[in-house]
């Protein structure tokens, strides 16, 4: 079991800033083991800060990226076959469960809503997870915590969470950092210098103004830190930005070549 649970350990600290009180917060509610969901855009540094704090506790992290095609089975596990007959496999959240892991749901609304009703048990005063088909309830180790994370933005009528499961969990808002600490981000991401770094955050603010606008999301930083890394490869700065901050976030020719003049605003 050590081994298990040595393989889901982060060895290396995660470099994260924080923005505001979120440590001190996720600090606090781990404690209480209070289920966690982070409701941010995408690219903000949600699943850096999730990392970062199972680093910070000591505590090891199993992250599941959810997605529509996620079944109930996928995350408590299955009897599979083989040579020497059946076999049960614990899913993810089952051996977070067990093992006192921090348990991360990546953008959780992306999975279907009888999937989502399996983590209720593991959200309340019962803290277990029925495996039905093994015939067993499996009590959560003292050390375990659900965290979740969405988009709320970014979601409709038909994805979104129920309130049944939102009143679950206690909740951390995200969004893009402050120019100063996203420039510092992104330059120690990336190794380019402060000046470069401020550029491109800059640019993503312009862009960032246009969401609702023509597009459906802004530059995220994970796209900038992309960028920067191609610029500190010796990349031509408008190449780089034409390939990381503009060609993937739109399609629509009128919308690139806004964008295209943002950056040659900053990158003549």
């Amino acid at each position: 079991m050590n081994t298990s649970i040595d393989q889901y350990r982060i060895t290396r600290e995660p470099y994260y800033k924080p923005v505001h009180n979120e440590v001190e917060l996720y600090s606090a509610g781990y404690g209480a083991r209070l289920p966690i969901m982070l409701k941010g855009p995408t690219g903000c540094g949600k699943s850096r800060f999730v990392e970062y704090m199972a680093w910070k506790l000591g505590r090891p992290l199993i992250t599941v990226a959810c997605n529509e095609d996620m079944t109930a089975s996928d995350l408590v596990g299955r009897y599979l076959l083989d040579k020497d007959g059946t076999r049960w496999q614990d899913g993810p959240l089952t051996t977070a469960a067990r093992i006192g892991a921090i348990c991360y749901l990546d953008e959780v609304v992306e999975a279907r809503q009888d999937t989502i009703v399996v983590i209720h048990p593991l959200t309340d005063h019962r803290r277990v997870l029925p495996l039905e088909k093994k015939g067993e309830l499996v009590e959560a180790h003292p050390d375990f915590q659900l965290v979740i994370s969405y988009n709320p933005g970014y979601q409709n009528l038909m994805k979104d969470l129920k309130q049944s499961t939102k009143q679950r969990f206690g909740a951390l808002d995200f969004n893009y950092p402050e120019t100063d600490t996203e420039t510092e981000i992104v330059a120690h991401e990336t190794g380019v210098d402060r000046d470069t770094a401020k550029k491109l955050v800059e640019i993503a603010h312009r862009a960032r103004n246009l969401k609702g606008h023509g597009l459906d999301e802004g530059l995220s930083t994970r796209l900038l830190v992309y960028a920067g890394k191609l610029i500190a490869k010796g990349i031509n700065a408008r190449a780089a930005c034409s390939m990381t901050l503009v060609n993937p976030i739109t399609d629509d020719p009128d919308m690139r070549d806004a964008l295209e003049t943002v950056v040659t605003t900053y990158f003549k």
